[in-house]
């Protein structure tokens, strides 16, 4: 077996069971779960009878590179959200079949173990995918303190130049799970900065991209970045999008990634191998999709309003605020992040995840611990309910 396989942690789910094990909340209260970020609004019926539509598809092997009008589609709307002059739909887009898969893969596409002392730089905390990945291609995974003092950012200059020769690869998040943090103009011109001079690819996270409160004011996305830098051929950088969260579809298991065409042309040759093309249904689907932007607005309606509601009453006993974008709240907890999780759950019957199982020690500190990530995935009634439960909960502390 591979020896990397033992230095994975147990997934953060796998921690939540554990801790609540010989638990029984009350009966009389019905469970709201939080804590894992599943999209539980209704599927838009126009995807799903796209879907149906199209099964005749099954009969035919997918192309790994994804149909001409898949990732037209893709470009198009790439280019309508994030102001590109042009995307190239040939080679600078690359369909797969969610970004969990997409950004585990690709480290395994871009470590070279023949390199001494392979790195892989990510946010902490983080999405467990970056530091498996990293393991699993062999590479040491560097952990970048996202702190409340520093408004949850990643300092990508407190790392020495010494760390920074052995790096292949850089996991960012923005907006950022859990931390809803969305990375500056200045951030992203520094990490550009370090790309250039250290020859490392940087793995954009974008599956929060699309949740956002202000319609006025997307976040701004890598690409864009890189474009309004004057970096019009994305060099070493690709971006990772994916239907589940913008049209809630997570089962659908359908996202791109796109950026740098050379980055991609090698990134393909492995998925060749990998076998994870995409269902041709799935592909029509996933056009329709990404062609309507009226089902995504009113998703964030959906997710405004909960936001709108849940936020003041949390607040008056816990410290937590709006997110930059994406659907969590990161709250800091009055007692061990552990401890409130486990009580609230046996006491209220609401389950919210540990911001300690999100994060790992670096520099002497988790800075997950003392928090935990609520996830406003729930119908607005039941998120509001969590909220009042909290609410009181909270109150038998001093």
């Amino acid at each position: 077996m591979n020896p990397n396989l033992d230095r994975l942690q147990p997934y953060p789910f796998e921690k939540l069971r554990a801790l609540f094990h010989g638990v029984t909340p009350p009966a009389n209260r019905r469970p709201i779960r939080l804590s894992i970020g599943e999209p539980q609004h209704a599927t838009p019926p126009f995807i799903r009878q796209t879907l149906i539509e199209n099964l005749d598809g099954l009969a035919n092997y997918p192309s790994t590179q994804g149909s001409d009008m898949l990732r037209g589609a893709i470009a198009a709307w790439l280019q309508r959200r994030f102001g590109l002059p042009g995307v190239d739909a040939a080679t600078q887009v690359l369909p797969v079949n969610g970004s969990r898969e997409a950004l585990f893969a690709f480290a395994q596409a871009v470590i070279d173990p023949q390199r001494p002392n392979p790195k892989v730089v990510c946010p902490n905390p983080f999405y467990q995918i970056y530091e498996g990945a990293a393991l699993l291609a062999g590479a040491e995974p560097i952990f970048l303190n996202n702190l409340p003092e520093n408004r949850f950012g990643s300092d990508f200059d407190s790392l020495p130049e010494l760390v920074w020769r052995d790096v292949q690869l850089v996991y960012v998040c923005s907006p950022g799970n859990p931390t809803g943090r969305m990375l500056s103009e200045d951030e992203w011109a520094r990490l550009f900065e370090l790309s250039d001079r250290f020859g490392f690819v940087i793995a954009a996270d974008e599956c929060y991209s699309e949740i956002y409160s202000d319609e006025d004011a997307p976040p701004v996305g890598a690409m864009q970045a890189a474009h309004r830098l004057g970096r019009t051929d994305f060099r070493n950088l690709v971006m990772f999008s994916s239907l589940s969260k913008r049209s809630n579809v997570p089962g659908m298991r359908s996202g791109f990634v796109a950026g740098d065409a050379k980055v991609l042309q090698h990134f393909l040759r492995y998925r060749t191998y990998h076998g994870c093309a995409m269902n041709p249904a799935v592909q029509a689907a996933s056009v329709a999709a990404w062609n309507d932007e009226q089902h995504v607005i009113e998703n964030r309606r959906l997710y405004r309003e909960k936001f709108d509601l849940v936020t003041p009453v949390l607040a008056r006993h816990l410290d937590v605020g709006l997110p930059d974008a994406g659907f969590y709240l990161w709250a800091r907890t009055p007692i061990a992040d552990t401890d409130f999780a486990r009580r609230l759950h046996a006491e209220y019957n609401v389950t919210v995840l540990p911001g300690s199982f999100l994060a790992r020690e670096a520099n002497g500190v988790n800075p997950g611990a003392g928090f935990v990530r609520i996830a406003l995935v729930a119908g607005t009634a039941e998120c509001v309910e969590a909220a009042e439960r909290i609410a009181v909960f909270c109150q038998t502390f001093p």
